[in-house]
């Protein structure tokens, strides 16, 4: 087949919806890998301790994982969105979305992983300050509050520095880790040479 015959394939509109879908994979795995692997390098050769060869291990398996998902997670959203429209004679109800995120986030997210709890605490985030902006848009506020995320900010932090101090176990052990080198260690020194230099 002619590189002439391939574009004339991709470009016909009555194939568009489900080469969306291919695409959307495509798209999936490669953001994923942008965004895993330079994290997990990073984050790995930092705070983990083994060999150069277990190192990187670990970040190609952070990165498969985030790319897989990522690109099932696109692929199964937009499927049912598509089936969803078909369902509807080619209307896109606004329940549409919801319902294939839903779906989406249960079968690929659902499981409990270092690299799925991330991705999903990132998402929590970013939709309860979504929500907060919402009144506003509706027309229920004049405005979005100014003190929206301030507030939101001091919460956060107020609450998690609580937990880590007096509830420390119920912390994800990532992020006791850093916050365990910030807060605990820098408590501690025997000689100039930890005290600037090495932790310990």
């Amino acid at each position: 087949m002619s590189l002439d015959a391939v574009n004339a394939f991709i470009n016909n509109p009555a194939y568009h919806d489900v080469l969306s879908i291919v695409k959307g994979f495509r798209n999936g795995l490669v953001y994923g890998t942008k965004i895993r692997f330079p994290h997990a390098l990073v984050m790995t050769f930092l705070f983990r301790d083994g060999s150069i060869k277990e190192k990187m291990e670990i970040v190609l398996k952070a990165t498969k994982t985030h790319a897989r998902n990522l690109a099932f997670f696109v692929t199964i959203y937009k499927t049912l969105m598509l089936v969803q429209r078909k369902l509807c004679d080619g209307k896109e109800l606004s329940a549409h979305s919801f319902l294939a995120g839903l779906v989406g986030g249960y079968f690929v997210f659902g499981k409990n992983t270092s690299v799925n709890k991330q991705i999903v605490l990132y998402v929590f985030a970013r939709v309860v300050l979504a929500v907060a902006k919402l009144p506003a848009r509706k027309g229920l506020l004049p405005r979005e509050p100014p003190q929206a995320y301030p507030i939101f900010a001091a919460l956060s932090w107020g609450a998690i520095m609580w937990l880590f101090r007096y509830e420390r176990p119920t912390v994800h052990s990532s992020l006791q880790a850093s916050m365990q080198y910030l807060y605990n260690d820098s408590d501690h020194w025997q000689t100039l040479r930890n005290f600037v230099w090495h932790n310990k």
